[in-house]
C-alpha cells in the first residue's frame, strides 16, 4: 500500500502553484517493506516540489482492507470531522483479485475553529496491490480508479 498526502493553503489555491501541485505524481516507486507497511509521501507547499518519504504501520493508514474469498476487499474511511466536501453517498468498497491494484483519491477542505488561519486543503491518494507487485507497479495506469474527490470551492 502506498498513501500520498498533498496538501497546501489557500495562498498556494491558483496559478503557477497550482500548477505545480496537480503536476504531482499520483503514484511512486514502492521501497521494499513487509505487507504490514504502507509507503507513505507527503507533498506540502512549505516543502516545495520534494516528497518526504516514510513508512507507517498498515493499522494507522484510513483505509479497511479485508481478504475474504481471495480477493481483497478496499475501502477507504471517511471520518466525520471532514465534512467537506459532503459524502452523502460514498462509492462501495473495490474488490481486487490477485495481481490487481487500486488508485482511491479523497480530497478534504478545513478550517480554523474560528476562521483566523483561512482554508487548507489535503488529497489523499491510496495505491493498494493485491499480491505481489513490481516496484513501479503504481507508475503505471491502477486496474481500479475511483475519484472521490469532490468541489472545494
Amino acid at each position: 500500500m502506498q498513501w500520498i498526502r498533498t496538501s497546501w493553503t489557500k495562498q498556494s489555491r491558483g496559478g503557477e502553484a497550482a500548477a505545480r501541485r496537480n503536476a504531482a505524481p499520483a503514484g511512486f516507486s514502492v521501497p521494499s517493506a513487509l505487507p504490514s507497511v504502507a509507503h507513505v509521501v507527503r507533498m506540502h507547499e512549505r516543502d516545495g516540489p520534494d516528497p518526504q518519504e516514510g513508512m507507517e504501520d498498515l493499522r494507522k493508514v484510513d483505509v479497511q482492507l479485508r481478504e475474504a474469498e481471495g480477493r481483497l476487499r478496499v475501502l477507504p474511511r471517511v471520518q466525520p470531522l471532514y465534512a467537506i466536501p459532503p459524502r452523502p453517498r460514498r462509492p462501495p468498497a473495490v474488490r481486487l483479485e490477485p495481481g490487481q491494484w487500486l488508485r482511491w483519491q479523497l480530497n478534504y477542505r478545513f478550517s480554523s475553529a474560528a476562521g483566523i488561519r483561512g482554508w487548507s486543503y489535503w488529497l489523499d491518494t491510496f495505491n493498494v496491490a493485491y499480491g505481489p507487485v513490481s516496484v513501479d507497479a503504481f507508475l503505471s495506469a491502477p486496474t481500479v480508479f475511483v475519484d472521490e474527490r469532490g468541489p472545494l470551492r
